[in-house]
């Protein structure tokens, strides 16, 4: 029997990559989204994947939905918290919702999906906790306060985690993605796009599979010795 992988943020972009990777590597997925309902089915239609819909900010959404995968697909043991939002603002024009919004869905998020899987990963003794940072909560970005808060404080959490899962082979890592070839990216205009690569040393954008890669490794049993340990898949953009 396969092992079951619950992507949050699953059928869009890196997170689509990291569900189809998965899959590819023989888990069950289970992918979560928020609210683009078209998206999910043709997500679904095109890979076979089961979608399920609620928010991560929410944490009593966050516990039925769990409850609800395992019912319907078997004891999940691969979380990877990916979904994540931003509300950009230079911080004299940020809103408290602002503020909120980003913080409650990128970092109270991840409490609210690790939270509830928990105790089952301590019974069962395996577990694997994989926490989608950025590359802008390791050095900061000009309009992201929140999210750069958020991602940052996304790599405490993991790191405080890893000490706690240990003892039960429950590993907790994150990973730190550079500027990504998803759909958000591209739609910025070109000489935008053109100056975020010049500062990228490879010379490229990333590829949604790139991130996928490194999430299959940090899955997998060869993973079991490399626990609170951060990934920066930047291209070289940035040194942690």
């Amino acid at each position: 029997m396969s092992k079951v992988a619950l992507v949050t943020g699953g059928s869009r972009g890196i997170g689509a990559a990291i569900s189809k990777a998965l899959k590819d590597a023989g888990y069950t997925v289970a992918a979560n989204y928020a609210g683009n309902d078209e998206a999910a089915k043709a997500f679904t239609d095109e890979t076979g994947i089961k979608t399920y819909k609620w928010s991560v900010a929410d944490y009593d959404a966050c516990a039925a939905g769990i409850k609800q995968v395992e019912e319907e697909l078997g004891p999940i043991a691969v979380l990877v918290n990916n979904a994540g939002i931003t509300r950009d603002a230079p911080f004299h024009k940020m809103t408290p919702q602002q503020w909120k919004e980003v913080i409650d869905t990128n970092l109270s998020g991840i409490f609210n999906m690790t939270h509830p899987l928990w105790p089952g990963l301590r019974d069962r003794k395996f577990g694997r906790i994989i926490n989608i940072s950025s590359i802008n909560g390791q050095k900061g970005q000009f309009a992201q306060a929140n999210y750069s808060a958020a991602k940052a404080g996304d790599l405490g959490f993991t790191k405080a985690l890893a000490q706690e899962g240990a003892r039960n082979n429950i590993t907790v890592n994150a990973i730190c993605p550079g500027y990504i070839a998803t759909e958000m990216v591209m739609a910025v205009p070109e000489k935008v796009r053109e100056s975020i690569i010049a500062q990228i040393p490879v010379g490229r954008l990333g590829e949604p599979e790139e991130i996928a890669r490194c999430v299959v490794f940090l899955a997998s049993d060869d993973a079991g010795f490399v626990t609170g340990a951060t990934i920066s898949a930047n291209g070289g953009q940035y040194f942690a």
